[in-house]
């Protein structure tokens, strides 16, 4: 009867489900795992929000599609409520077991339901999202690596496993990155929510989770021993909760806890190692650490997953690809932030850091230079009604476009709140220098932040100039990325030995930036910065020892619609 209600409620004239109206504002979970059967079932209560503009009489519950809902009350009472699959990809499955939930009266805007619910099943190994998009199989697995096993259990929340209910709009990872939009979107709006989260397990091995341990206690029953541990994800931030339990042995340091199998303890040390040896480095740029980072060992080959300040993560040999991996949660347990473009640009910014303090500019670069290519297909595909910029011609129609992309500041692709905001903060240094960028980031506080500006403001009072444009075609809008050719270079010998080249820059696209003008020596290069806005036109002069062969407008530093480097051949004089 109770589903009868519920169908007979949605196909009510005028009344249609709104998956995005409601803010899951706290959990209160028990999980049971039944690590042989692959199990668990999960008891607990939900306080959602009303956060459209209209009353809400129905809402949706959605959990992995290997689960089944077992109850729904609401006030004590028992709900009437529709199960049914959904296709999604929010879940390694494709698919959600959702529950459409009919309430016992309307929810008026900004007014919350407190429900009891219970749900069980079992979450074995699953890719099924990918594999029915072409990718192979085992290439597959070693994405989608979360499971419930007897020998290694490991859970990822939401756009993983949705092992905790959710509610959103279907997607497909067939089209493009609407999966990582939504996603992001969910993680944003629900940052300033809360979880407790009892995890009950009968079983003496290690159990990590990226929460805070608030208590825990253990019960002897007749053949084994039941553990139970109360973790809080105050507030739940922009990470999906994720646990792991294995025979993990921990090595502990000041700044770090590594979770590793016991015949990895010698890769484990070089972990613990990364820390020590990184800590002048990320002190200087973020302060001192608050939070003990944590690593926790996948099994070789798969993806590894950054989760705040803990990381999920096959171990590697390499002592340089080491220190830029764990450099990410070093950042987080130092700094905070309640934007993603800072919180989680800093940290990428940071391993681009590690990999300069390595091996030099040019590796910190070529790090970077990994992102670029996402980020010109998002902006292009932000743009669709424009042709790609071509040979650099003036006056593009690309140029001329109204921002199609996301804003940085309110972005929730992580291709923008990662990759972009990454280069922005790399931009920034390169303009302000290094002194004043690091006593802008250690006077960050994230209470203080309520204004989009606020970065702006501590960067223009520390160094007295202003970054206004930049910042409006960065950060505040979404104006694509610069396209810089040099249209023209002019030597000019003025004495012997010293040559004045004046070189002519064009911007073909809508943001503006400052860029490296070079012109390589026998012994290096000489170099320029020069501010080119978008659409616009600049030159520079650049004295040198002779006659130049080349000039070079941006080494990498500034991302672009197409390639970095553009060099401009100086023909010789007769």
């Amino acid at each position: 009867m109770m589903w009868v209600c519920a169908v007979c409620l949605l196909a009510a004239p005028g009344l249609a489900l709104d998956r995005t109206a409601f803010t899951f504002v706290r959990y209160d979970l028990r999980v049971t795992l039944r690590l042989p059967e692959q199990a668990m079932e999960v008891r607990g209560h939900l306080l959602l929000r009303n956060d459209s503009a209209a009353p809400q009489r129905a809402l949706a519950l959605q959990v992995s599609s290997t689960l089944d809902w077992q109850s729904i009350e609401a006030e004590g009472k028992p709900v009437a409520y529709i199960s049914q699959a959904y296709t999604t990809d929010i879940d390694h499955t494709g698919s959600v077991r959702e529950a459409i939930v009919n309430l016992p009266g309307a929810i008026a805007p900004q007014g919350t339901i407190d429900l009891e619910v219970a749900y069980s099943g079992t979450v074995p190994q699953d890719s099924t999202r990918l594999t029915r998009i072409g990718v192979p199989e085992q290439t597959a697995m070693r994405s989608d690596w979360d499971h419930i096993g007897e020998a290694f259990t490991a859970l990822r929340g939401v756009g993983y496993v949705c092992w905790y209910p959710v509610a959103m709009n279907a997607v497909s990872l067939s089209e493009g990155s609407s999966v990582f939009a939504a996603l992001g979107e969910w993680k944003t709006r629900h940052a300033g929510s809360t979880m407790h989260l009892t995890l009950v397990v009968a079983s003496d091995k290690t159990v990590v989770a990226n929460g805070r341990l608030v208590g825990q206690k253990a019960t002897a029953q007749e053949d084994n021993t039941v553990h139970e541990r109360d973790y809080e994800f105050v507030p739940l931030g922009t990470v999906p909760p994720a646990f792991a339990i294995a025979a993990f042995t921990v090595m502990s340091r000041p700044a770090i806890s590594v979770f590793h199998l016991a015949e990895d303890q010698a890769p484990a040390q070089e972990y613990a190692q990364a820390a020590e040896k990184l800590a002048p480095l990320l002190n200087d740029w973020f302060g001192p650490q608050r939070l003990i980072a944590a690593v926790v060992e996948l099994p070789a080959g798969d993806a590894p997953f950054d989760s705040g300040f803990m990381v999920f993560t096959p171990f590697t040999s390499s002592q340089k690809g080491v220190q830029a991996a764990i450099a990410h949660q070093l950042v987080h347990a130092r700094f905070d932030s309640p934007r993603l473009w800072i919180e989680e640009g800093l940290a990428h910014f940071a391993q681009a850091l590690v990999r300069e303090s390595q091996d030099g500019r040019k590796a910190a670069l070529d790090y970077m230079q990994q992102f670029r290519p996402a980020l010109a297909e998002a902006e292009r595909q932000a743009r669709p009604q424009l042709s790609p910029l071509a040979g650099g011609s003036g006056g593009s129609a690309a140029g001329a476009a109204e921002p199609g992309g996301e804003p940085l500041v309110r972005a929730t692709d992580e291709i923008y709140y990662r990759g972009k905001a990454m280069f922005v903060w790399w931009m920034l240094r390169d303009m302000a220098g290094e002194a004043a960028l690091q006593h802008v980031i250690r006077q960050y506080r994230a209470a203080d932040d309520t204004d989009p500006a606020y970065v702006q403001r501590l960067l223009e009072a520390e160094t007295k100039r202003s970054f206004a444009w930049f910042f409006d075609d960065w950060v505040y809008r979404d104006r694509g990325l610069p396209d810089f050719h040099i249209d023209s270079v002019f030597p000019r010998e003025l004495l012997p030995g010293q040559v004045s080249v004046t070189i002519a820059v064009r911007n073909a696209g809508s943001a503006g930036a400052e860029v490296p003008v070079l012109i390589p020596l026998e012994k290096g290069e000489a170099m320029q910065r020069l501010v080119v806005l978008g659409q616009g036109q600049a030159a520079t002069r650049i004295s040198v020892p002779a006659v130049p062969y080349e000039a070079v407008v941006n080494d990498g530093s500034v991302p672009e619609a197409g390639e970095n480097e553009h060099h401009f051949e100086v023909k010789k004089q007769e």
